[in-house]
């Protein structure tokens, strides 16, 4: 059975419960009430015609029945009685409705307690059925001598109770019906509320959102429009330092983070991408997007936090990978050119000429890689090199290393990706550099040493140069100089980020026309 059916069901019996006990109840209220009410009239009229001086009077004369019954009946239509009875201390009838039965015994056998002086209310069995009495006693010189009861049928208390039941039934109906409409409302309400969805349905969405929010690498904050978090999943405690057993949510996002500009994204509806915020010193890129409802009405705000350093981090390996590849390329395309030369003097005979090639490129590689081998052991660091030495040949750039450059004593501690990230982006930059010099002779030179306290990284070219204005940009992301590669303006910014996560430094000489040197010294240990 579907969510709405069952609270259908859940609140139609509701209503009849209540209505069942509301019926019950308000019968047994109304029963009581109407005894209590009629049984204190008999027993009103029953004290008020003992009290009758005619009454007591009458009880000496030879016939007291001429004189009671009459003045009874007058009082019995008038009160709306069933009946009066009036009776001696023998409970001999002087009063009856039927005068047939005057002159005989009351019935009922509940005059005990009126004769010892007591007015009561009781319920018991006469000669015209069920009743509910009024009980007074006739004292006449201080003594009991008669009775008064005043009695209403049971039969005639029930059907004025059924008439008022009926009435009280319909009212029942008709509020029956109406709770029936609410209870259609509501379970349609909830169940547009809810889309359709059935618990199950629900809770499983639930548990896959609880999944997603803690798999997704980034911060996630949501916050209503009353600017209090909705959501925050596991990272979003650790970029906030706050641990995951303390409750955020319901918290107002300002009293948690400031600057979030979550509460504006909300008031104007309008999505921020990648704006930078600052989080206990660490820059983060935050994406803030409007939550909309059916109607296009802002409900909400959600953010995504991501470091900054982590994205730079990962553009520096999507650049290494690229160097990797572009070295690999170089080499091949350099190896396939020097295959065909020797192919070509094959074909020609020049068998001499072959092998001369032969040892020539064999002794100039592998002299550069037992160069490299020696001074740059480093794997990682002697490849890039390598490759980037290939790229030079395809890109006919005289890229050499100083044959005075050691590598050796690299500590283990320095991140061999923050190396290669400055290693690799001076080069590409010297190398752009040269191709747009204009001259024929176009030179790049590559210096490393370790000797002393710090790691000494040099590169040198004889490109154009740096115009003094722009000495102090050159640094900043975005921007270049270079209308070659549309993709220019990161490269440095990398280096000076990678520099400052080793806790080195740069610096540079450049005369415009004549080329530029760039310096990097990077400290064996830091703090030292």
């Amino acid at each position: 059975m579907r969510l709405h059916s069952k609270l259908m069901l859940l609140i139609v019996i509701l209503i009849l419960l209540i209505g069942g006990i509301f019926e019950i109840t308000f019968k047994n209220i109304l029963e009581m009430n109407m005894k209590k009410e009629i049984g204190s009239k008999a027993l009103a009229v029953a004290e008020s015609v003992a009290n009758m001086p005619q009454i007591e009077e009458a009880f000496y004369e030879d016939d007291p029945a001429s004189i009671i019954q009459p003045i009874a009946e007058r009082i019995r239509k008038q009160v709306g009685a069933e009946f009066i009875v009036i009776g001696n201390r023998d409970e001999v009838r002087y009063s009856h409705p039927n005068p047939v039965r005057l002159g005989q015994k009351m019935v009922g056998g509940d005059n005990g307690h009126v004769f010892k002086g007591e007015s009561v209310i009781s319920e018991s069995v006469g000669t015209l059925g069920p009743s509910l009495r009024g009980k007074a006693p006739i004292f006449s010189k201080g003594e009991v001598v008669g009775v008064v009861s005043v009695g209403y049928l049971q039969t005639d208390i029930e059907k004025e109770i059924s008439t008022i039941q009926k009435k009280i039934f319909t009212d029942t109906f008709l509020i029956l019906i109406g709770g029936l409409m609410v209870a259609f409302l509501i379970t349609l309400n909830i169940k547009k509320a809810l889309f359709g969805l059935e618990p199950k349905e629900i809770a499983w969405m639930y548990q896959e959102k609880h999944a997603i929010l803690e798999s997704i690498h980034e911060g996630i904050i949501a916050i209503d429009t009353d600017g209090r978090i909705t959501v925050v999943n596991e990272n979003a405690h650790k970029i906030l330092r706050v641990p995951n057993e303390v409750l955020l949510r319901g918290k107002r996002i300002d009293e948690v983070l400031e600057n979030t500009h979550l509460l504006a994204v909300v008031a104007t509806g309008q999505a921020e991408y990648d704006k930078e915020i600052m989080i206990f010193g660490e820059v983060y890129l935050a994406n803030r997007i409007p939550i909309f409802n059916k109607k296009s009405d802002v409900i909400g705000a959600v953010a995504s936090l991501r470091s900054k350093s982590e994205l730079a981090k990962l553009m520096q390996e999507l650049t290494h990978v690229k160097a990797y590849a572009e070295g690999l390329r170089a080499q091949t395309h350099e190896y396939s050119n020097r295959l065909y030369t020797l192919l070509g003097l094959i074909q020609l005979g020049s068998y001499k000429e072959a092998i001369d090639f032969i040892s020539k490129e064999v002794d100039v590689a592998q002299g550069f890689i037992q160069f490299l081998m020696k001074e740059v052991p480093d794997p990682i660091i002697a490849a890039f090199v390598l490759g980037k030495f290939s790229l030079a040949s395809e890109l006919k750039v005289d890229f050499t290393i100083d044959r005075e450059s050691s590598f050796k004593d690299v500590p283990n501690e320095i991140d061999r990706d923050h190396l290669v990230t400055i290693i690799g982006n001076l080069i590409n930059n010297a190398f752009e550099a040269v191709r747009e010099n204009g001259k024929a002779e176009k030179r790049v030179m590559l210096f490393l040493t370790d000797l002393g306290k710090e790691l000494i990284i040099e590169v040198e070219d004889n490109g154009r140069g740096i115009e003094s204005e722009d000495n102090e940009h050159i640094f900043q992301e975005g921007f270049t100089t270079k209308k070659r590669n549309s993709n220019s303006g990161i490269g440095l910014s990398l280096v000076q980020n990678a520099i400052n996560q080793l806790g080195g430094s740069i610096t540079f000489s450049s005369n415009p026309g004549e080329g530029t040197i760039f310096t990097v010294a990077i400290p064996k240990s830091k703090g030292k």
